[in-house]
């Protein structure tokens, strides 16, 4: 996308730490105010439940397509190199979503059924 004096965007890719101790990947063109956001509850459904976070990472990018390539490539890290990603030791305490704790979301199919009301 190309602005006024014929530049491009530049996109970030950020990750946050949420309240719970885990880690949100996702990314921008303007990281502070992307902050905010998720801060006042209108950003990404995941960390409404987990406020505050706080910017921990943020890799600047030349395109949309490297910004999310580069998140999809995060996202797949192990939480150890994560950690390493972030400056921090890959052996310090639990965390949520460690692969010890981590559990496979549940996949959701069809609409739920209320018990007891089936072929009335």
């Amino acid at each position: 996308m190309a602005t006024m004096a014929g530049s491009r965007t530049q996109w970030h890719v950020y990750i946050l730490r949420c309240a719970d101790q885990t880690l949100y990947t996702g990314i921008a063109t303007d990281v502070d105010a992307r902050v905010v956001k998720h801060n006042t509850g209108k950003g990404a459904k995941y960390t409404r439940g987990r406020l505050p976070v706080t910017l921990v990472y943020q890799e600047n990018l030349a395109s949309h397509s490297d910004a999310l390539k580069r998140e999809h490539a995060i996202k797949r890290l192990p939480l150890a190199t994560k950690r390493r990603l972030l400056g921090g030791d890959d052996k310090s305490g639990p965390v949520k979503n460690s692969p010890a704790v981590a559990r496979k979301p549940l996949r959701v199919t069809g609409k739920a059924r209320t018990p007891g009301k089936r072929g009335v």
